[in-house]
């Protein structure tokens, strides 16, 4: 069959985040502009994965000329066909601005956001068809599984990620060649390889946007493993909540079973491999390897004590090898281009890229993916844009809710295993949020907690009372009710429920408590002896908000809002607020038409 030519591509994002803002509409408008217009022969529309770029979505580019349009909605699609596909034109008013320029740029590979990146990983996302084989092949897709299976012995493929210093990319950092080699020197002809797509950090989509962006460069890393350490059956545990993921997880293992890439003796090379997906409930334990096994299984996802170590006895009892989504990712790269090219990249000790979640008070939220090292600094200035609204940046929690916040003085930290870990802070799967000057560090510390205290199993004493005891603490100190020796005890407790508890949850609930005490000790001590917090965040403690009788237009707005009824006042008259039943949540000062309520 002769390969059908179009003298124009254009790619539509359809990942999650552009699809939330739109994108379906504007491909299908797209798609009906091209028929009326006669066109749809001529140009061929493509739906990719994410860019990265999520703050400026729906994404849509048009090639040859690689022209990146952003914040396109259906009203836009007839100046991008009359405009640019008629006539050439590119269209200005669509294309990016430059944070603090009026610079439009084109091109994406000349906006600053990507400029810094080296999309290993993600190198896909965003330019071939999630849903179809053939791109993935295309563009070099199973070359690297074909080349392991007939060109190489496992222990061969296991020397050459050994070689190329991966380390397993969902938090814990451990190398990735000697978890295979311990799995494939592990006695018993059964053996079994997951993926653990089971992310459930607040403010981290890595997982998400790689499985709906390049899924077969995850089934492919997964068949590499597998053939690595003698496994024939392997589990893809992602949770429930991403229906797009597993919409695209689906087409693509069908595609690779009708490719026979997939299945028995796959490239002619006598081994046999096929791939399930376990849909998760949402617990955030079952991260946790153990209790993600037990999932599968059927039981109440539930960690267990190690050793024995999945390697030795996991999923069934038998040898299991696990590593999540982006370390499966890094694998083909690995295997085409060699394991010294992969080195070259990161530092000597945490080589490769890792793939960041920019969110919080940030310019530029969104995907990243940069060399290992790259300085924290160069991450939120040079790549997001530095700090929304003009303010002071304070905290960066990096690691998800078990991370830990590092503060503003430490902005040349370089991003790798050893370095988090020394400033009391974690890779973890990738979350990073950015907090600026505004941001309470005793709330911050409060809000991780609950969040780790609610999805504790509660099957060990140490995360199940541990975690619930310093809750309250933080929750007196956030009601003004703080006591002398409640910051010791919350570093003692902390220290032993690290020590203690039976799995990571656990073991590293208290960081964002302990981080935050480390470096901003001086916040918590002015909600004690002050009774006050210095950023006006936590309710009972804030200045309390009054109302400029001058400005007051008597429009009864903040009135319809305050949950506590502590505004009165006629209409078209001044209001006032009452101190003694304002809790000083700032609600009537975001609905004031005229900017009459501040704090006072």
């Amino acid at each position: 069959m002769n390969p059908k030519f179009y003298r124009s591509h254009v790619l539509v994002c359809t990942g999650t985040g552009c699809v939330s803002s739109g994108a379906s509409n504007v491909r299908d408008n797209l798609e009906a502009k091209l028929e009326e217009f006669g066109l749809q022969d001529e140009i061929k529309i493509v739906e990719t994965g994410c860019h990265g770029f999520c703050e400026q979505g729906p994404i849509v580019i048009v090639y040859p000329e690689g022209v990146f349009y952003c914040q396109v909605q259906t009203d836009d699609i007839t100046d991008i066909v009359e405009d640019h596909l008629l006539k050439g034109r590119v269209v200005d008013r669509l294309l990016y601005t430059e944070q603090g320029t009026e610079i439009r740029i084109p091109a994406y590979s000349d906006i600053d956001f990507y400029k810094k990146q080296h999309r290993i990983v993600l190198g896909n996302c965003g330019r071939i068809n999630p849903e179809s084989i053939k791109e993935y092949i295309a563009v070099n897709g199973y070359e690297a599984c074909g080349k392991a299976l007939t060109e190489m012995t496992p222990e061969e493929v296991i020397a050459e990620i050994k070689g190329s210093g991966l380390r397993g990319r969902g938090g814990a950092g451990f190398p990735t060649g000697l978890k295979w080699e311990l799995t494939r020197q592990s006695p018993g002809e059964k053996k079994y390889v997951i993926c653990n797509a089971d992310e459930g950090d607040p403010g981290a989509f890595m997982d998400r946007s790689l499985l709906e962006g390049d899924p077969h460069r995850i089934i492919e890393g997964m068949i590499i493993a597998a053939y690595a350490i003698g496994a024939d059956e392997g589990y893809i545990y992602v949770r429930a909540e991403y229906p797009l993921a597993i919409r695209r997880l689906e087409i693509a293992l069908q595609q690779a079973r009708e490719y026979g890439l997939l299945g028995e003796d796959i490239f002619g090379s006598g081994f046999n491999f096929d791939l399930k997906i376990k849909k998760g409930a949402g617990a955030f334990v079952c991260g946790e390897e153990t209790a993600l096994m037990a999932s599968i299984e059927g039981q109440r996802g539930m960690p267990r004590p190690k050793p024995p170590f999945p390697s030795v006895s996991g999923l069934w009892g038998k040898p299991t090898n696990i590593n999540n989504v982006e370390t499966y990712g890094n694998v083909p790269d690995i295997m085409r281009g060699g394991a010294e090219a992969y080195r070259a990249i990161g530092t000597e000790h945490s080589t490769g890229t890792k793939v960041f979640a920019l969110t919080g008070k940030i310019n530029n939220t969104g995907l990243v993916e940069v060399p290992m090292g790259m300085s924290l600094k160069e991450i939120i200035y040079d790549i997001g844009g530095g700090v929304s609204d003009g303010r002071e940046l304070k905290a960066v929690q990096i690691g998800g809710p078990s991370g830990g916040c590092i503060p503003a003085d430490l902005l040349d930290l370089p991003i790798d295993y050893e370095s988090l870990r020394e400033v009391g802070a974690m890779m973890g799967s990738g979350g990073m949020v950015v907090m600026d000057d505004t941001t309470c560090m005793v709330d911050v510390a409060r809000f991780f907690l609950k969040f780790t205290q609610s999805e504790s199993c509660g099957k060990c004493t140490p995360c199940r009372e541990g975690t619930k005891r310093m809750l309250e603490i933080l929750d007196r100190l956030c009601s003004g009710e703080g006591r002398e020796g409640d910051l010791e005890l919350l570093e003692e407790l902390g220290e032993h429920i690290i020590s203690t508890s039976l799995c990571q949850l656990g073991g590293s609930a208290p960081n964002p408590v302990l981080s935050t005490l480390k470096y901003f000790r001086a916040e918590y001590e002015a909600h004690i002896k002050d009774k006050r917090c210095p950023a006006n965040v936590c309710a009972g403690m804030a200045a309390p908000y009054v109302i400029d009788e001058a400005l007051c237009i008597g429009c009864t707005a903040c009135v319809r809002v305050c949950p506590t009824g502590a505004i009165s006042g006629e209409r078209k008259k001044p209001h006032i607020i009452h101190p003694q039943v304002c809790i000083s949540c700032g609600i009537c000062a975001s609905k004031c038409p005229v900017h009459a309520i501040a704090q006072g």
